[in-house]
């Protein structure tokens, strides 16, 4: 797949939910309606989710948007992330620039459903973005020691937020304040042209002082 870059500068962040996609009370739905930069990924068969076509569905969305691209990803939408990234080949942080993955589903686990086992095995390979992986350690979709594998097996910046569930609408965590803030700041570090340590240290640097004011 090959991509070229326009002349832009504010990146267009696209959500990519999971199964079932998400609700009007999810923080995904009302980060969109907050924001005139955010775009939701239709990737079709919510219900019955097929790798490949969720791939080609995001693949196309990130063709199409406006580049550089940040992606925020929630529960098996992570996965559809990582599939991406390992079948794109795009070079580093170009046309997507960061991704925050939150609460990833563990497709790996035996009792995994159906549904998520056309996922499995979760991509062995360092995102070729920037990227902040949250875990709760209370979700019953993710162990959070998974979690942290998973964080280190893409290259993520770890966040854990304690006990949120899911860290969706039945968490009760309304438009996630904390997760907005950690969007801000990988926006903010993924801006300009800069090398990939550069980001790096800047985005751990801004993740040090969201953690410390919330």
């Amino acid at each position: 797949m090959a991509y070229l870059p326009p002349d832009a500068s504010h990146p267009t962040v696209l959500t990519v939910p999971g199964l079932n996609n998400s609700g009007p009370s999810h923080w995904q739905s009302l980060w969109e309606g907050s924001r005139n930069d955010m775009v939701r990924v239709d990737l079709g068969m919510w219900d019955r989710p097929h790798r490949n076509a969720w791939v080609t569905k995001l693949d196309q969305a990130i063709r199409t948007a406006r580049a550089p691209v940040v992606l925020v990803a929630h529960s098996l939408g992570c996965q559809a992330v990582a599939w991406w990234a390992a079948l794109s080949g795009q070079p580093y942080g170009w046309p997507v620039a960061g991704a925050l993955l939150v609460a990833p589903a563990d497709v790996d686990r035996g009792e995994a459903p159906r549904e998520l086992a056309g996922f499995a095995p979760s991509p062995a390979m360092i995102l070729p973005f920037p990227s902040i992986l949250v875990a709760s350690r209370d979700d019953p979709w993710i162990d959070i020691g998974r979690a942290r594998g998973l964080a280190g097996q893409w290259g993520s910046h770890f966040v854990d937020v304690g006990c949120q569930g899911h860290i969706n609408a039945a968490s009760g965590i309304g438009d996630w304040a904390e997760g907005q803030a950690l969007l801000d700041r990988l926006v903010d570090a993924t801006g300009g042209v800069r090398t990939p340590a550069a980001i790096r240290a800047d985005l751990a640097a801004s993740l040090t002082e969201v953690r410390a004011g919330l």
